[in-house]
């Protein structure tokens, strides 16, 4: 989080710290003074006169106050949501600033599908850079994950995503396969139709967000069925079976990253992803 003295500029006549922010979203969240207070380890009579100020440099009430109640005027409730987006913006420009250039690149990846490109650019970058420039982040959310500053880059599957105030490259695309164990009756057919998948109870539509070897793992130890991109066929092993799927459309596979500063460490990882697709 920023420092609390920080000062936002919003016009000529309000000048807003950041403490006053945070002031005011413990008092729109809790609708209560004195529970906002201990929240913010102050007393009420200093937060009541932070939000009396906040006000007058504004210039418009933010809360109706009663002996009974405290509630957001529209006024207030409009600035909730402009305020609570300043101080996630904010937090974002610490974490990248202070990341960028140093530390790992973090990259927030799904799990399964990709996992082809991801491990050939993992490599690559990791020859170049050291073992430790590259830090792996599974998860389910990529893009929420890199626009709150805890990932560099991401790898996204699905163009439908809101990619809004994102820079975005294509670089795969990838057909589903689902995985199975090798014992189950699934594993001979030579496709399986998705709605045929969705009747088996040990399928999943949103694999766990693990690696893909321990997704296969969990595959071969008969705990789930998952559909994967199909780069992953060379790394199943001996007891997972990939089976083509039919009624689910291709994956564009997608690396996504912000776009209101380049970090050198992603313009790195995009040149292997270039170099890889020229090969």
């Amino acid at each position: 989080m920023p420092e609390t003295g920080t000062i936002i500029t919003l016009g000529v006549m309000a000048r807003i710290e950041v403490r006053e922010l945070e002031y005011f979203l413990a008092v729109a969240d809790t609708l209560h003074f004195a529970r906002a207070a201990d929240q913010l380890g102050i007393a009420p009579p200093p937060l009541s006169r932070a939000i009396a100020r906040l006000e007058r440099r504004l210039g418009t009430a933010l809360f109706e106050r009663s002996s009974r109640r405290v509630e957001l005027t529209a006024a207030g409730r409009v600035f909730r949501t402009e305020a609570r987006a300043t101080l996630r913006a904010l937090d974002r420009a610490v974490r990248r600033a202070q990341q960028t250039g140093r530390g790992p690149l973090r990259i927030a990846t799904p799990s399964g599908t990709g996992a082809g490109l991801l491990r050939e650019v993992v490599r690559g970058y990791v020859a170049r850079s050291g073992r430790d420039a590259i830090e792996l982040v599974f998860t389910r959310d990529q893009v929420s994950t890199v626009r709150d500053g805890h990932a560099d880059v991401a790898l996204v599957c699905s163009s439908a995503d809101d990619l809004t105030g994102l820079q975005v490259r294509h670089v795969a695309t990838e057909h589903p396969v689902a995985l199975v164990p090798l014992d189950h009756p699934f594993a001979g057919r030579p496709s399986l139709t998705a709605a045929c998948l969705s009747r088996d109870p040990a399928y999943v539509t949103e694999p766990p967000p693990v690696g893909l070897d321990a997704l296969i793992d969990l595959v071969a130890t008969g705990q789930l069925i998952a559909v994967v991109g199909d780069s992953a066929l060379d790394r199943l092993g001996r007891h997972v079976a990939a089976v083509p799927v039919t009624g689910l459309p291709a994956t564009d596979v997608l690396l996504a990253w912000p776009a209101d500063g380049p970090d050198p460490r992603v313009a790195g990882l995009l040149d292997l992803v270039r170099e890889r697709r020229s090969a």
